[in-house]
């Protein structure tokens, strides 16, 4: 891969931790949310700040709740709000995404989102990236999002290719990298190091790993259900960044750009 154009790694954390294992084993930047068991949701201002302090480029994921990504208008405006608290708490950029229940990029959403970036951005005397997240996987037609998404002023674009994985939809990552030429495309979902490469022959300009591991259980006692799924095996714990895992994504990465 040419010099102008050096994949890059990114590593999916959800704590200042988190951000620490990845900035020493190598990744270039973190995508930071909470609850990552739940598929990721809007961490705190103070997370956010914390993570800030010892990892390495931060990119706070703004998601109000679980679920879908079909948001009402109250919902929008949390969310807005949530950019410019990140924005102000030192996030180097913000992952959003909004679809209308046709399957369709929500124009009017992503507009406010981007707005909010833009002027927290300006507020903070910084430039801000946007990533569009993998609600673009739920879209009717993920190319045809992409290329609008782009057109709003989205920096990036991260994608599945609309399949459960990245590998399984690397034919779509390469139509979208294709029709986004001028935008940064990321490849991620059940990426592991052996995959970076065939996501680099994609045209992919990055890679996204969540690189983590189930952490022991700490019980203080007995375990009690504490919501719907909480009472199933597993649930008494969380994740965390898996420090060889960000190593070999390093070196896979490192092949790929020699």
């Amino acid at each position: 891969m040419s010099s102008a154009r050096r994949l890059q790694l990114e590593i999916a954390v959800a704590s200042p931790a988190g951000a620490r294992v990845a900035r020493q084993a190598g990744a270039d930047r973190v995508e930071l949310c909470s609850a990552l068991e739940l598929g990721g949701v809007t961490p705190s201002g103070a997370l956010v700040a914390a993570a800030c302090a010892v990892g390495p480029p931060v990119h706070v994921l703004v998601r109000c709740r679980p679920g879908d990504f079909v948001y009402d208008a109250e919902e929008v405006a949390l969310m807005a709000a949530e950019v410019r608290e990140a924005v102000a708490a030192g996030a180097a950029g913000v992952v959003v995404g909004a679809l209308t229940s046709a399957g369709a990029l929500d124009t009017g959403a992503m507009r406010r989102l981007l707005d909010a970036a833009a002027e927290a951005g300006s507020a903070a005397g910084r430039p801000v990236g946007v990533t569009v997240h993998r609600a673009i996987d739920q879209a009717a037609d993920p190319v045809a999002t992409a290329v609008l998404a782009a057109s709003l002023g989205a920096t990036r674009i991260l994608t599945s290719g609309g399949a459960v994985t990245a590998p399984a939809g690397a034919g779509t990552i390469a139509a979208i990298a294709a029709a986004v030429p001028a935008t940064e495309v990321m490849a991620g979902a059940g990426v592991g190091p052996g995959d970076v490469a065939a996501l680099a022959a994609t045209g992919a300009a990055a890679v996204h790993l969540s690189a983590k591991r189930a952490a022991p259980a700490r019980r203080g006692g007995t375990w009690v259900p504490m919501g719907p799924a909480s009472g199933s095996a597993g649930t008494d714990t969380h994740f965390v960044t898996d420090p060889e895992i960000v190593a070999a994504a390093r070196s896979a990465v490192d092949a790929v750009n020699r």
